[in-house]
């Protein structure tokens, strides 16, 4: 039996990065996860372990720590990851392809100006990936948790003999977002970027009559296309966090769809992609997943 080696990536994975801005008054901060991973010429190691094709992933982390110091593109997650990615790409042999994932931790500024506290209504994201010349960019936010109390239905779908769920015209709909987008340019304000795009999605959410989350994603997609041209698609994975009226009538209660159970699981998982019906393919820009 014959075996080669298929597709294979190494990298170092969840560096964290946080770099105080001390020159200047009052003093910023960012606050990130870096993870590179590497891959072109890789054979010789797995197939004979030789390490000679091999940057060590212990030198990795230690790029990514120095380039925080050395480079202000660190201010921003999309510039950062756009030196580091060409750097390893541009100056290390053979490596032709690099992935450089970043997670953002913002922090708001309290009453001092060197003091802060952590602001978790979400994750910002970062996905640049380098293969030779070419270069992709991926902005992103996940585990942006957002409600309605109302103005959201869900009703006229399928029914067949398993069917249970009661049509509903008034019901509370949640969800914790996943969302990333795919630049066609790298000539971007990613700071300014990043904020218009947020605005949309939690505008679009809180404003739009839904008859399901499928109806509010395909808007708060074409919000965020029809504010900045150089946005080519955007990408949604948004699991439904279900909230079910609680039957009070055995106590003798009305409950007129004000107590809830909050279910965590199981759970609807909606996913969509909104892109200009003109815009490139993707190529690159979004990791398959693991491996890939």
């Amino acid at each position: 039996m014959a075996v080669v080696l298929g597709h294979n990536q190494y990298g170092k994975a969840e560096n964290r990065v946080v770099r105080v801005f001390r020159d200047r008054d009052p003093h910023e901060l960012v606050d990130y996860n870096v993870s590179v991973a590497l891959s072109g010429g890789q054979e010789p190691a797995h197939l004979s372990g030789d390490n000679s094709v091999t940057l060590p992933t212990d030198t990795q982390k230690n790029t990514v720590y120095a380039f925080a110091k050395e480079d202000e593109v660190v201010a921003q997650p999309e510039s950062f990851g756009i030196r580091l990615a060409r750097h390893f790409v541009d100056n290390t042999e053979p490596i032709t392809r690099a992935r450089v994932k970043l997670e953002a931790y913002p922090w708001s500024r309290l009453n001092n100006p060197h003091a802060f506290v952590r602001d978790g209504r979400y994750v910002r994201t970062a996905t640049v990936t380098c293969d030779g010349p070419a270069a992709w960019v991926v902005s992103g936010v996940r585990d942006l948790v957002v409600l309605k109390t109302t103005d959201s239905e869900f009703w006229g779908y399928i029914q067949d003999r398993y069917t249970t769920l009661a049509p509903t015209t008034d019901r509370i709909m949640a969800t914790s977002l996943v969302a990333q987008w795919y630049h066609t340019s790298e000539d971007v304000d990613w700071g300014k970027s990043f904020e218009t795009v947020l605005s949309a999605l939690q505008d679009t959410f809180a404003g739009h009559h839904s008859l399901a989350l499928q109806h509010t994603l395909y808007e708060m997609g074409s919000a965020v296309l029809g504010a900045q041209p150089q946005i080519a698609e955007i990408r949604f994975s948004a699991p439904n966090k279900h909230h079910f009226v609680y039957d009070l009538d055995r106590f003798g209660l009305e409950n007129d769809n004000e107590v809830f159970h909050a279910d965590d699981r199981p759970y609807g998982l909606i996913e969509a992609t909104v892109r200009r019906e003109d815009a490139p393919e993707p190529g690159l820009a979004f990791d398959p997943g693991q491996g890939w």
